[in-house]
């Protein structure tokens, strides 16, 4: 049986290994869904930095986290209060986090606990997400705050003359 395990461990291994060296962004989804991340269809990773606690994080379909970003599904900020020992013997507060389906998150961004983005989403590189932000938006800043709807800024983009379009 333990012989079984590492087999099976070791076919894991090699997998990923061949994975990694065909496509790297398919081999970055599948190291996150072992971390325990919850990730549908057609997402796109360029940052693997999933907190401590992965398994709170849930991005739907057809996703792209740009690199740098971050996902902290904990507030270790309450371990400086003397009370909390009542409420909690870990002293940190944990969230969940929910990204929807068709959603961009640019560089550098960081994701705080309890937070939901919502579907058809653009959130602009550097952003500190520490609120809701509801589908069919555009949000950047620190902290994030809705700038326009998705179909202004597709209209922006259409219609500046400076803008590249690279097929």
């Amino acid at each position: 049986v333990l012989r079984r395990g590492l087999l099976a461990r070791l076919e894991r291994r090699l997998g990923l290994a061949v994975l990694y060296a065909r496509d790297i962004y398919e081999w970055r989804v599948q190291k996150a869904r072992e971390m325990g991340v919850k990730i549908g269809k057609d997402c796109r990773l360029y940052s693997m930095e999933f907190s401590t606690e992965p398994y709170l994080v849930e991005l739907g379909d057809h996703v792209v986290v740009g690199s740098g970003t971050q996902f902290i599904t904990h507030d270790g900020g309450t371990w400086v209060f003397d009370d909390l020992d009542r409420l909690s013997e870990s002293k940190n507060l944990y969230g969940k986090i929910r990204v929807g389906s068709n959603v961009f998150i640019g560089i550098g961004c960081i994701i705080l606990c309890n937070v939901e983005i919502g579907d058809n989403c653009v959130i602009g590189a550097g952003s500190v997400v520490r609120n809701n932000i509801p589908p069919n938006s555009v949000a950047a800043g620190n902290p994030a705050k809705v700038l326009m709807k998705l179909s202004r800024y597709r209209t922006l983009v259409r219609t500046n003359e400076r803008t590249m379009i690279h097929h």
